[in-house]
């Protein structure tokens, strides 16, 4: 009998542990938006929705899960994670002297798994330079999707290089990726990469 009695006041004990949440080191937020075309005179990111801050791997797949795959996109439609706090915005003053590494793909299928793995990288904190990440934009255009991977400070070139080399090998891709200065995107649209992996 003391056999049983122990075993059952074990129980409650192992339930309790299994229903805590598993937090994150920080909190992230999903964002959306759909690039139509503009009202005249609206500034950009008027679209922008902030959509769910969450800070728990349970909260994660759950949203991911049911939501947050780029395939369900429609063309022009953009999914953000950033950190909780930084928005999608090079105005932002997180991303203001920043840039980002960029991947594209022509198959959503390989897009949904790029965006995945960079997902889990983030919230795992699988970046030695994990600070200097600000978030990730999926693209989804009609020709070639895209997947951008934003950081801090641009001119830190060994901080870049070293997120570039990271994130590369996380998607597993052997193309080459290139990092662009928001600074120079801003003054102009199809701005050269400055680095490249």
């Amino acid at each position: 009998m003391a056999t049983e009695t122990e075993g059952s006041a074990a129980e409650p004990g192992a339930a309790a542990e299994v229903k805590q949440p598993h937090r994150l080191e920080r909190k992230w937020t999903f964002w959306f938006d759909v690039q139509s075309k503009p009202k005249q005179g609206a500034a950009w990111g008027t679209s922008l929705r902030k959509v769910y801050t969450f800070d728990t791997v349970e909260e994660f797949w759950c949203l991911y899960d049911q939501i947050f795959q780029p395939s369900r996109l429609p063309p022009n439609a953009d999914f953000h994670l950033f950190k909780a706090g930084v928005e999608p915005k090079w105005e932002d003053p997180e991303c203001a002297s920043g840039g980002k590494w960029t991947v594209t793909s022509n198959r959503k299928s390989q897009l949904d798994l790029m965006w995945r793995e960079t997902l889990l990288a983030l919230i795992g904190e699988q970046f030695d330079e994990a600070d200097e990440i600000c978030g990730v934009v999926a693209s989804v255009r009609q020709r070639q999707d895209k997947l951008a991977l934003w950081t801090k400070t641009a001119a830190n070139e060994a901080v870049q290089m070293s997120i570039g080399r990271k994130w590369k090998e996380i998607l597993d891709v052997t193309d080459k990726i290139n990092y662009s200065f928001h600074d120079d995107s801003r003054r102009e649209r199809s701005a050269k990469g400055r680095y490249s992996i």
